[in-house]
């Protein structure tokens, strides 16, 4: 008897550990039926069901039980069934709910993309432009706040918070103890110290790394550059309190920014330190070990290479030469 239990994505079908989520199910099949996540983070314990960005329909519940679920789950919190069928961007009803989560998460977040530093590597930037509406049918006003420091390096800009409580379950897991959370209810709830300035553990700066939208920024790195101008190279150190491995953001022989690497659901892979992320910022700090793979969907794609050395943009074409120079011969009096 197989261990495994069997589940079909959008017709595809996979088999899977027992309780594996419907949204990690799909991610072992990758490409376009894998939903997006917002909230979800695999390497943070009790993440997810916050966004609902993730909603799927399952049109039939199992071999056992063939019904479909009355309502659209969230795939990273339904776990799946030995024969369950799912359906995500087959699914009419999904991609238009998916349109009415991102309007919800728009209500409040604002459009600041332009002067915003995470522009580039946002995944609401993403969902709004596959599933954003053109006109928005909130007519109140937006909430907003005055931006914080909430650490000496670390600020926080409430009006971009879409509350996926990423930053708490990181200081929560990471940290020996944990000094902000998500104080008032409804629409008065937000992510807050009881005292400005109080985080200032050794793990802190991985709340950045995590934060999908920019409400927690570097300090250190705010408006000095765009990210699709920077060369992101993967780097290493001998580090005591972290694993030390971390990406390096060039501009010119600069390292602007340091932060933990991730993988191509932009999860971090690593939680690094402080110290590698602040405090190390010379490549005299690092060994070098080549540019960071780069989706090529990605605006940082943008002029990267696969090389620390680029290749010329002029190649030479030996036969091309030949020809030109044969031509040119004949060109020339006797």
């Amino acid at each position: 008897m197989s261990d495994k239990v069997k589940v079909t994505i959008d017709g595809i079908a996979v088999e899977v550990a027992p309780g594996t989520t419907i949204l990690n199910a799909a991610r072992q099949i990758g490409g376009d039926i894998v939903p997006p996540a917002m909230c979800y983070y695999s390497k943070l314990e009790g993440s997810g069901g916050k966004c609902r960005t993730c909603l799927v329909k399952v049109s039939k519940g199992s071999e056992k039980d063939p019904r479909p679920m009355p309502k659209l789950v969230a795939s990273c919190r339904t776990t799946v069934m030995d024969g369950m069928e799912v359906e995500n961007i087959t699914s009419p009803e999904v991609v238009e709910a998916r349109k009415g989560v991102v309007e919800m998460l728009l209500i409040n977040h604002p459009l600041d993309c332009p002067v915003c530093d995470q522009a580039g590597e946002c995944s609401l930037q993403d969902l709004g432009f596959e599933h954003g509406a053109a006109q928005t049918r909130y007519e109140f006003d937006r909430r907003t706040f005055e931006r914080i420091d909430i650490g000496d390096k670390i600020q926080l800009h409430m009006n971009r918070c879409i509350l996926c409580y990423r930053c708490t379950y990181v200081a929560d897991q990471l940290t020996d103890g944990r000094c902000h959370g998500v104080i008032g209810r409804g629409d008065h709830a937000e992510i807050s110290t009881y005292i400005e300035k109080a985080v200032d553990n050794d793990y802190s700066g991985n709340m950045i790394d995590v934060c999908p939208v920019g409400a927690l920024t570097d300090k250190t790195f705010r408006f000095k550059n765009r990210v699709w101008f920077t060369k992101p190279v993967d780097a290493h150190r001998d580090c005591p309190t972290c694993s030390g491995k971390v990406t390096l953001w060039y501009k010119g022989e600069e390292v602007i920014r340091v932060t933990a690497r991730k993988d191509q659901y932009n999860e971090v892979e690593e939680f690094i330190c402080n110290t590698c992320r602040f405090d190390k910022k010379s490549t005299s700090d690092w060994v070098i070990e080549g540019p960071t793979a780069i989706r090529h969907d990605s605006v940082i794609s943008s002029n990267h290479y696969e090389t620390l050395k680029p290749l010329p943009v002029i190649q030479k074409n030996e036969k091309l030469i030949e020809a030109n120079l044969e031509q040119f011969q004949k060109t020339q009096k006797d």
